[in-house]
């Protein structure tokens, strides 16, 4: 006897749940199912699929790949992880209302301030780096409560397990965006969390090369309530993008440990050679949330990782300026989780749509810089960083 595959590896499951070899032709990769439509085999009659914006073969296989990964009964993928947010916050009306990180990813502060509050949804942006905060802020009309961890840029913790325990209590649903983590690095469900959000585009994908965006749960209600919202509103990847995105969820568990083991490295090394403004990373003990990264950013195995994101500050815009000139390796360009290292300027590049008082209220200020860490040789990595800092 196997064993079963519920109890293989989390790397062993990302190889082969949704990958299974073509049962026709024995391909060892699954084919790309590049159509619209399907042929009926009569009026209401089909094989399990009738038209791709409902269903698609390969998107099937992606959902169950993703699934399991993040140890949900459902998966439901979307083109962008905004689209995925986005139907997720449109599963509720006029008049409810949302509890937000405070500094979460712009493009949902645009989403929800200038396209959901016209429709009559009211959003409240607070400090989730407390439970008790959170619940202080919960109101008769409170539908959910949507928190990145770490957030975007400043890398600020929620305990899940505890604001999981408030928003059950309270009849409240919790949505996390997972995008900065990865179910390599952290399983909001298994903590009790409702709903997760990732964008597929970043450590999923981990190539910059596809858009995408993924709910998973385990309720089924929400799960079948995320399905029709996705039917409904048609924000559908291509079945190409669904089959970029089985290929490269294969070596997530690699990319992401190193990835993570170099960001832990240079963190430590910025901390002992450079007197920076701010330098923040939750593998270092002088991050105030330290031990709630200990606690809930775990592997599939149980070991301690802290993610392979790195924020920093340096002292001017023209010092600014110069590190981002001088840089090889690091690429400056939006987005994040890839192989190859990338930085951007929060203020004026993601969070471009937030309000200046609101982002210097937040700490997010011009010489913010945001570090993705890739997989390139560390050494590498700190030559680079080192020519971009040097006076």
């Amino acid at each position: 006897m196997g064993i079963k595959k519920d109890k293989w590896g989390f790397s062993t499951k990302s190889i082969h749940v949704g990958n299974e070899a073509d049962k026709e032709l024995g391909s060892v990769s699954p084919p790309i199912h590049l159509t619209s439509t399907f042929k009926q085999d009569g009026v209401g009659k089909n094989r399990g699929h009738d038209y791709s914006r409902v269903s698609n073969p390969t998107r099937s296989r992606l959902e169950e790949n993703l699934a399991v990964l993040d140890g949900a009964k459902h998966a439901v993928c979307y083109s962008t992880g905004m689209a995925a947010t986005t139907a997720l916050f449109q599963l509720f009306d006029a008049g409810d209302h949302i509890l937000i990180s405070r500094n979460t990813y712009g493009g949902t502060f645009r989403m929800s301030m200038n396209v959901l509050k016209r429709q009559g949804m009211i959003f409240e942006w607070i400090d989730t780096r407390n439970p008790a905060n959170v619940e202080s802020h919960i109101r008769p009309n409170t539908k959910l409560v949507h928190v990145e961890t770490p957030t975007n840029p400043l890398l600020e913790l929620c305990d899940l397990e505890a604001t999981a325990a408030i928003c059950k209590k309270a009849g409240v649903y919790l949505s996390v965006d997972n995008s900065f983590m990865s179910p390599y690095g952290q399983r909001p469900l298994e903590q009790g969390v409702d709903v997760v959000m990732q964008s597929s585009t970043k450590s999923l994908s981990g190539h910059s090369d596809v858009l995408g965006g993924v709910l998973t749960t385990n309720d089924d209600d929400l799960g079948e309530r995320l399905r029709f919202m996705l039917k409904a509103t048609g924000g559908v990847p291509s079945p190409f993008d669904n089959w970029i995105l089985l290929r490269s969820t294969k070596t997530l568990g690699l990319r992401y440990q190193r990835s993570s083991d170099n960001a832990n490295e240079l963190a430590e090394w910025l901390s002992s050679n450079y007197n920076l403004l701010r330098l923040i990373y939750p593998g270092l003990k002088s991050h105030p949330q330290h031990d709630i990264a200990i606690k809930q950013q775990r592997t599939p195995t149980g070991e301690i990782i802290f993610g392979n994101m790195i924020s920093i500050e340096v002292e001017t815009i023209e010092a600014r300026d110069q590190f981002l000139k001088r840089l090889e390796v690091f690429t400056l360009a939006e987005s994040l989780g890839g192989v190859e290292s990338l930085c951007c300027v929060p203020y004026n590049m993601t969070h471009a749509a937030v309000p200046v008082k609101a982002k210097l209220e937040m700490g997010i200020t011009e010489t913010l810089i945001r570090l993705s860490i890739g997989i390139e040789d560390v050494a590498d990595l700190k030559t680079d960083l080192l020519n971009g800092l040097a006076k």
